[in-house]
């Protein structure tokens, strides 16, 4: 496929932007823990994460437990408590992004971060650790904004970019960020380096595939 020219590149967060899953992974299974309950392998949680942290919970509860509301509640209420306390722990920019990010913007490519984790979250973890990065947005999940794979919040990113999606680029590590794009009328760049398999972002029609965040500088066309 030919290279990209985008105006806008939106970012996934966990497992594109940051290697996030330890700090999830220890935290629910720590909450998960204190009621008895069956905790989960990091390679499990890679599995699960992405559609946002109620979701999330849904997938880590036993099926006999699926129907207990008050139970559920109080795994997402103590959950999300834990994980705010503990989100900077081991969590990570992935190798090479930063610089990829700097190099991106510094050829005219304007950058934005839109992720299904929760608002506040997604912004505490770019202002603390791509301090170097100017995003135009960054965007998490809040009762104002449908997540993804809906396509509002990404042709809004478009809109204030003053990018049309046919010159904008989605970059993600699961088909849910496949689905944004495909819905948004974008490209598509599937992060192989992320938690999900090259499978699953072909399904989920990936027009670019990315071994590492600098083969993104790859696929995209400066001139």
């Amino acid at each position: 496929m030919q290279k990209s020219k985008p105006k806008l590149i939106i970012f996934d967060l966990d497992g594109t932007l940051a290697d996030t899953i330890a700090d999830i992974a220890s935290s629910v299974n720590f909450v998960l823990s204190q009621f008895d309950l069956p905790i989960h392998k990091i390679s499990d949680y890679k599995q699960m994460v992405g559609d946002g942290f109620r979701v999330l919970v849904e997938r880590v509860l036993p099926q006999d437990k699926s129907n207990d509301y008050i139970l559920f509640d109080r795994i997402l209420r103590l959950s999300m408590q834990r994980y705010e306390e503990h989100v900077l722990d081991e969590t990570r920019p992935f190798p090479g992004m930063i610089e990829t990010l700097e190099s991106l913007y510094r050829n005219g490519v304007r950058l934005a971060v839109l992720s299904n984790k929760p608002d506040h979250l997604s912004k505490k973890i770019i202002e603390s650790l791509f301090v170097s990065v100017d995003f135009i947005a960054i965007w998490g999940d809040n009762k104002n904004r449908a997540r993804k794979p809906d396509p509002s919040a990404a042709l809004e990113l478009c809109r204030i970019a003053k990018a049309n999606p046919q010159q904008s680029l989605f970059v993600g590590d699961s088909a849910v960020d496949m689905q944004t794009a495909k819905a948004a009328g974008m490209a598509a760049a599937g992060a192989l380096y992320g938690y999900r398999s090259r499978k699953e972002l072909e399904l989920a029609g990936a027009d670019y595939l990315i071994s590492s965040p600098q083969e993104l500088l790859s696929i995209v066309d400066f001139r």
